[in-house]
């Protein structure tokens, strides 16, 4: 039989129950341990974004007693449907783009795009996805930058098959600004981003943090990400943090934005 130990815990150090308040869009709370004072905007799954007066958006977990209502804590819960209600379908897709409800995927073009690791292909999926499926594009990742001249020569871009490369840290005089050149023409084009890793395209104000950290050179830059914020140094969980807190291209640098956006046009762009 299961031995139960009795709870020792005097009843004046027990936490006092605190009310649990649905959070419906336009109630005004404070985050007690930033200060952030907001009305909320959007409650998802295990998250609550609140609104500044000057428009600043800001994501935090839905946690118990995490929260002020007038002074008093309280614990935000995600608002029950109502019953009644016709669920609204979204005019727009993560990327922005008109949606087009009940819209079939297209069958997959020759052409692709290919990313430089499984977190860019999560990123873009999480936000460009419902659109790739509609043009019929398919986007595959890289084990690495260096792999890219074989793939580029096995593939065979051509006006029917065109090959589009999203690149990391795609600056001036770098490897990878190399390689870019080496394989770029009228078929293959090889953007990229200022960024160390896709982790910085994604806007500090969305994670909930002031800004990335600076890692010193030679550190793994990942690692010295969660060290420097305090997060375990669990980069596959940290990331599935990151990911958690986009919800559209809004959340997202717009030095990304672009780069993408152009590989699509131009994958999917007629003979």
């Amino acid at each position: 039989m299961r031995q139960y130990s009795p709870d020792l815990t005097p009843p004046w150090k027990k936490p006092k129950p605190v009310p649990e308040v649905p959070a419906e869009p336009g109630l005004v709370v404070e985050e007690p341990g930033t200060g952030f004072c907001g009305a909320v905007i959007r409650c998802e799954a295990g998250t609550v974004t609140l609104e500044d007066r000057f428009g600043k958006h800001r994501v935090f977990p839905l946690e118990p007693r995490g929260f002020l209502l007038e002074g008093r804590v309280v614990t935000l819960t995600r608002p029950a449907p109502s019953p009644n209600a016709t669920p609204l379908r979204p005019t727009r897709t993560a990327s922005g783009s008109v949606a087009v409800p009940g819209a079939r995927a297209r069958v997959a073009r020759a052409g692709r795009i290919y990313v430089e690791g499984r977190h860019d292909a999560e990123l873009v999926e999480r936000v460009w996805g419902d659109d790739l499926r509609i043009e019929g594009v398919v986007v595959e990742y890289l084990e690495g930058i260096d792999d890219l001249p074989a793939i580029v020569t096995e593939f065979s871009p051509g006006p029917d098959a065109r090959l589009g490369v999203l690149v990391d840290h795609l600056v001036p005089g770098s490897k990878e600004s190399r390689i870019a050149a080496s394989i770029t023409s009228d078929h293959a084009l090889v953007l990229g981003h200022p960024y160390i890793d896709i982790w910085e395209a994604v806007k500090p104000s969305s994670v909930g943090i002031p800004a990335w950290p600076r890692v010193p050179h030679g550190q793994d830059w990942k690692t010295g990400v969660c060290r420097a914020l305090g997060w375990p140094e669990n980069t596959g969980a940290a990331w599935q943090h990151i990911l958690s807190r986009v919800h559209s291209y809004k959340d997202l640098q717009p030095e990304l934005l672009g780069r993408v956006e152009e590989l699509i046009d131009f994958v999917t762009a007629p003979h």
